[in-house]
């Protein structure tokens, strides 16, 4: 498991990132999005996130057969969070109903480059990157529902914020002594009504049981209302 403060994008050897931010300004494959707007992703294409966050939201639309006539009843889509994709990862829209996946701007600005498969021919090597970040990013997914699968609603509250900050965590230090570290908090806000939707809660249930794990000491109160967990229940590559 990787370090929370750890970025692929950082990782990736320059020159070839620049080509291809160089040939994606060329080919006008590039845009910029504020905050919460709508990425017009569609399926079957390449999209990479150059700056920012994106945050994916799955919806359904539900319906439902009236008791008193066989007549279909279409209610509001359902939205759950689905996660963020990072500076440096890649990311894919997918359709099949009646799901569907959007792509939003989390932080301002969030800029994103959309791609054909095929164009990655130009670069053999980052299209091994970018399978290894599929990939790893379906591992995610696998602990993602693993602690989605606990039965008390505490337990998945947990295992869901400690997921996300051992993914996008930066350290956080103590204001009276910079050089103590008191935990990693994500680097963007995240309302609880977004997380209720990912575990499958309420916005109201989650206020109360955030308020119980800064109570244990689980959760560390940040300015800004940025979630941080402590230092050591975050678990770090060597």
């Amino acid at each position: 498991m990787h370090s929370p403060s750890a970025s692929p994008e950082s990782q990736r050897p320059f020159l070839t990132w620049q080509r291809i931010l160089d040939w994606a300004q060329e080919h006008y494959r590039v845009r910029s999005f504020s905050k919460d707007e709508r990425i017009p992703a569609r399926p079957g294409l390449l999209y990479l996130v150059q700056r920012g966050a994106v945050r994916l939201v799955g919806t359904a639309q539900v319906s439902a057969t009236s008791q008193l006539s066989s007549r279909r009843i279409n209610r509001t889509p359902e939205e759950a969070f689905l996660g963020f994709v990072g500076a440096g990862q890649p990311f894919e829209i997918v359709a099949q109903s009646p799901f569907t996946l959007q792509a939003y701007a989390h932080v301002e600005p969030t800029l994103v480059v959309w791609m054909y498969w095929h164009d990655l021919d130009n670069w053999p090597h980052f299209r091994r990157e970018v399978l290894d970040a599929f990939r790893y990013q379906h591992q995610r997914k696998l602990l993602w529902l693993s602690a989605l699968g606990q039965r008390r609603t505490i337990d998945r509250l947990l295992g869901f914020l400690t997921l996300l900050v051992e993914e996008y965590g930066q350290p956080a230090t103590s204001e009276e002594d910079p050089d103590l570290l008191r935990g990693y908090s994500l680097p963007f806000t995240l309302t609880h009504a977004q997380i209720g939707s990912a575990i499958g809660s309420t916005r109201v249930t989650v206020t109360r049981l955030m308020g119980k794990l800064r109570q244990r000491g689980l959760l560390i109160a940040q300015e800004d209302n940025l979630i941080c967990l402590p230092a050591d229940s975050i678990n770090r590559a060597s």
